[in-house]
């Protein structure tokens, strides 16, 4: 049922933050990856639906002499269709590519929140297409900032008609209040279904971002109002990936950061987890999840968070399986400088279950 595999043990360098997509025109698997530190975005194919990948490489090379570990990290890789890939990078902007990822871009500059913030950004885009003609015709992205000065996020949302290229005013919803990275997925009924990672419960003093939680939101307009968040898990696990199935279906894989106990001898655990809606995302079978992948940490204290995993990304196949990458630290050590390597990005090939 499930295939599990790490996809690069054999770099022994820092690969994080994976997004995949799937591109028929070509039938090929395209993967961003981050990679060492600081962070520098690479990308990779696969032209058999995940079983071999070609050597990665680098979408840019000027890194200047920035320090920021998280200045590059590449994110948010969506497939627009026709070829069109975009994704962005924190400092940078968006960068687009025509030829199906293997050229791109120089970076254009995105624009900020309702109240004139930078706009941070971490999943992908919502594509609708029209079906018979397999064109875009609106993208939806979500970002978010801090209210003033607390440590309260704020999500919002925008539209493009154009491939990305221009944008709607942006929304400040305020049932996402509390709320920072969204994933969006488009419902069989014709909703819009966002997955929200919530900021941490005001009763957990710890700061370690790993306590925030997961709920979803849903819009019946169109995206210009939601529901409020229904609350799936008040800590520990978030990340999440979305995807909706040939019947209607929606799958949802994120992390666990935090929730499982911890081994015999004393370690944290970590996994990657999938639940399923079969009412268009309003409700999920949280008893009957289905774990993808767990391993234990190699650590405790203050940084036995280094072994966790930092994303999902799932995409659907032609044959009906799935395909979800995730960040995994599971062999990390500190290195000269004090951070967790290598870290790796895993692959599971699976399949729902009837």
């Amino acid at each position: 049922m499930f295939q599990v595999r790490i996809l690069t043990e054999s770099w022994n360098r820092v690969v994080a933050v994976p997004y995949i997509v799937y591109m028929p025109e070509r039938d090929r698997i395209l993967m961003l990856v981050s990679v060492d530190y600081p962070h520098r975005p690479m990308v990779l194919w696969s032209d058999d639906r995940g079983r071999s990948w070609s050597p990665p490489r680098f979408v840019y090379q000027d890194f200047g002499d920035d320090s920021d570990r998280g200045h590059h990290v590449g994110v948010s890789l969506t497939y627009l269709g026709g070829g069109n890939v975009v994704f962005s990078v924190e400092s940078k902007g968006r960068y687009f590519s025509e030829d199906f990822g293997e050229t791109w871009s120089e970076p254009v500059a995105r624009p900020p929140t309702s109240d004139g913030r930078h706009w941070y950004q971490w999943d992908s885009y919502l594509v609708d297409k029209i079906p018979a003609a397999g064109r875009t015709v609106r993208v939806a992205e979500t970002g978010y900032n801090y209210i003033g000065d607390t440590k309260t996020t704020q999500a919002e949302i925008r539209f493009s008609e154009d491939l990305c290229r221009t944008w709607s005013a942006p929304v400040r919803v305020p049932q996402w209040k509390g709320v920072n990275e969204v994933a969006l997925v488009r419902a069989a009924n014709g909703d819009m279904v966002a997955a929200c990672r919530t900021d941490k419960p005001a009763h957990i003093e710890d700061t370690l971002d790993h306590y925030e939680g997961l709920g979803v939101s849903i819009s019946s307009d169109d995206g210009h109002t939601w529901s409020p968040v229904n609350m799936l898990y008040d800590y520990g696990r978030h990340h999440p990936s979305l995807v909706r199935l040939g019947d209607g279906r929606i799958v949802m894989t994120y992390v666990v950061r935090k929730g499982y106990p911890d081994t015999a001898d004393g370690f944290p655990q970590f996994g990657i987890e999938a639940v399923i809606s079969r009412d268009h995302g309003r409700t999920w079978n949280l008893d009957d999840k289905i774990v993808l992948a767990e391993w234990a940490g190699n650590r405790q204290g203050p940084n036995a968070w280094w072994a966790s995993s930092q994303a999902t990304s799932t995409i659907l196949l032609p044959d009906g399986r799935l395909l979800t990458a995730f960040g995994t630290g599971y062999r990390s050590q500190p290195n000269e400088n004090n951070m967790a390597a290598p870290r790796d990005v895993g692959l599971v090939e699976w399949q729902v279950p009837s």
